[in-house]
């Protein structure tokens, strides 16, 4: 079974157990964390709790993901680029509208499917992400690395959360971002509960370095550095300066969005580098551009 931690923030406070959960996951539904909740595979620091239980600030809670009647994982032939694979993990080319794991509105045509279809060896039965080590919004192309087995998966998982992957994107921005650190705590917003914010008092620390590397009067290309790993966390700094990633359908400009005719963020995962996980060998992964974003790039070149 996949675990994930969460600890409760002011903002969080008070909610109810499912609604928080169903809140900070947005693509499981609340009655998928109900059922979890009844089987005892949520706790509440350390103990068995009741769903309608209200939470406080600090609270510390552990879910344990399993497979619900409602989502049932089953291999499916999704074409997958395979940039790189061996034994233990393989890289993959997510395309722009791909889902990575099931959820509510996509139980099937999952990455995951594919993964499960590709690498006989992984058990959906145990997890609900099995290879699972980190993750892209489905409008969002680039590298994702996946794991092929348990020691590989909880090693790749060490380095993404002790930030020893060096991670580069590239984006088409709405004006011009400039070279700069934006230095901006991210949290859930307090209405708009799907979406992310700069939250400058209960925010979680954000960084992002952007590189400006040619600008048209309109648009530029960017290229964008992660310090951290926040949830929408290029998405929401990029608009926080005013140049939002074009194409973007919630933090972006919908005009611009609906001249050039896109409906997905032109956020591109580049490049990846860190320590194999068994070989302990450095190695770097570079995903080419995709045609509509390059088309948009080479009219800012001209």
């Amino acid at each position: 079974m996949n675990s994930k931690t969460h600890i409760v923030t002011e903002e969080e406070e008070k909610l109810r157990l499912d609604t928080l959960l169903a809140t900070r996951f947005p693509e499981l539904s609340r009655t998928y964390f109900q059922q979890l909740i009844d089987r005892q595979l949520v706790l509440v620091n350390g103990k068995q709790v009741k769903k309608r239980i209200h939470l406080r600030s600090a609270d510390e809670i552990e879910i344990q993901f399993v497979l619900s009647p409602e989502i049932s994982l089953e291999p499916e032939e999704i074409p997958l680029d395979i940039l790189y694979e061996d034994e233990e993990l393989l890289v993959i080319n997510k395309p722009a509208g791909l889902v990575v794991h099931p959820g509510a509105g996509h139980s099937s045509g999952t990455l995951v499917n594919g993964l499960l279809f590709h690498c006989k060896q992984l058990k959906a039965a145990e997890s609900l992400r099995p290879g699972i080590v980190h993750r892209l919004d489905k409008g969002t192309s680039g590298l994702l690395v996946a794991a092929k087995n348990e020691e590989a998966q909880m090693k790749l998982s060490t380095l993404f959360a002790n930030r020893q992957v060096h991670k580069e994107y590239l984006a088409i921005c709405i004006s011009n971002p400039g070279n700069r650190l934006i230095d901006q705590p991210i949290g859930r917003h307090p209405v708009r509960r799907k979406e992310m914010t700069i939250l400058k008092e209960r925010g979680r620390e954000a960084q992002t370095e952007t590189h400006s590397l040619v600008h048209n009067g309109e648009l530029s290309l960017v290229r964008l550095i992660p310090k951290t790993g926040r949830t929408h966390q290029l998405r929401v700094h990029l608009k926080s300066i005013r140049a939002p990633i074009l194409g973007d359908p919630v933090y972006g400009n919908h005009y611009l969005n609906k001249k050039y005719g896109l409906t997905h963020q032109l956020l591109h995962a580049e490049i990846l580098r860190f320590v194999h996980p068994i070989s302990g060998e450095k190695v770097e992964f570079k995903a080419p551009i995709p045609e509509d974003m390059q088309k948009i790039i080479d009219s800012i070149i001209r």
